[in-house]
């Protein structure tokens, strides 16, 4: 399954959620595949940042990581940057956006 995903960051946060991107930590990029994700990638238009992720299932994909020390750590990290960040928990698979059109 493909998800999509719309969050937000603070104005003047830019190049700093730019720069953390370039240094992810390798072990949450190893917890995000063994969570379910073949893929993610995040593209930003001014402060708005579009997630792109494929997955099997993505409620399996949350509920794995949202309890995992990596993801906690990099969560409390991004919520420095984000206006509206990603919810992690249950109620999280909600917030993907509506397919609208596909080729």
């Amino acid at each position: 399954m493909r998800i999509a995903l719309h969050t937000k960051l603070k104005p003047g946060a830019e190049e700093d959620y730019e720069a953390a991107h370039r240094q992810v930590p390798e072990e949450l990029v190893d917890a995000i595949r063994a969570a379910g994700a073949t893929s993610w990638t995040i593209w930003r238009s001014g402060t708005d940042l579009f997630h792109v992720i494929d997955c099997a299932d993505y409620d399996a994909l949350l509920a794995r990581l949202v309890s995992l020390p990596v993801n906690i750590a990099w969560q409390e990290r991004m919520d420095g940057y984000l206006e509206a960040a990603h919810d992690y928990s249950a109620d999280g698979a909600a917030a993907v956006l509506p397919v609208m059109w596909q080729l």
